[in-house]
């Protein structure tokens, strides 16, 4: 089982990396609901899109575990947010590239997660996500390009609705570049703005890893 890591963020909130190498006969095997995700699961896709799909169900409730023995399931909403229905108040975000898979789940609050290939394509694409600003400040770093990507995808999946402009509603302060740190991200919506930190490192050689979440206090009982 190539399940690379679990790891506790804090009380609440859990992440989870997967090597994706099994088959999706493979993975299925491993979910007690196999029968019911066949009928969720989207139609029309490749082979390799259709496996990353169903070890996204896996990883999923694998990190749920962490917090609880039940065995709901795992669906998506209007947006493409996934999220647990019998388990309202818990938050979940998956990505996947190439043979990784990223998830993160908590018991309450927002979360957003990305995984990249760390590819030219970022850089050939800037001028359509990236402000005056940050270009100048990500210069001619393959690296950096992708994790820009990567870090406003995160705050993309947190704020969870269609239709922000990457490069005037999602913004990131200058930066070095490290194997690992936390970037300073701004959601600029119409009517609020709100700072985040998002965390990035490398899981993988060739390959950039990206989350942010909100450990927000438990809601008092009513």
């Amino acid at each position: 089982m190539p399940l690379h890591s679990i790891t506790p963020l804090s009380a609440s909130v859990v992440l989870g990396l997967w090597h994706v190498q099994e088959s999706t006969a493979e993975l299925m095997e491993q979910l007690s609901s196999a029968e019911k995700y066949a009928e969720l699961q989207p139609m029309g896709r490749a082979s390799t899109r259709a496996t990353q799909w169903w070890a996204g169900r896996v990883v999923a409730c694998k990190l749920l575990e962490t917090f609880t023995s039940a065995g709901p399931m795992l669906h998506n909403d209007e947006n493409g947010r996934p999220f647990f229905p019998a388990l309202p108040q818990y938050a979940v975000s998956l990505s996947h590239s190439g043979e990784w898979l990223a998830a993160l789940v908590a018991t309450h609050g927002r979360v957003g997660i990305d995984i990249e290939l760390i590819r030219p394509k970022a850089q050939k694409l800037a001028s359509r996500f990236l402000s005056e600003a940050e270009q100048a400040n990500a210069g001619d770093e393959t690296t950096k390009y992708s994790l820009y990507w990567s870090a406003k995808e995160t705050l993309y999946k947190l704020h969870s609705r269609r239709g922000l402009v990457f490069k005037e509603q999602i913004m990131l302060d200058p930066f070095w570049l490290r194997e690992a740190g936390v970037l300073t991200g701004h959601l600029l919506l119409e009517n609020f703005r709100s700072q985040h930190q998002i965390y990035y490192t490398c899981p993988a050689a060739g390959y950039i890893l990206t989350y942010c979440y909100e450990d927000l206090p438990l809601p008092l009982p009513s």
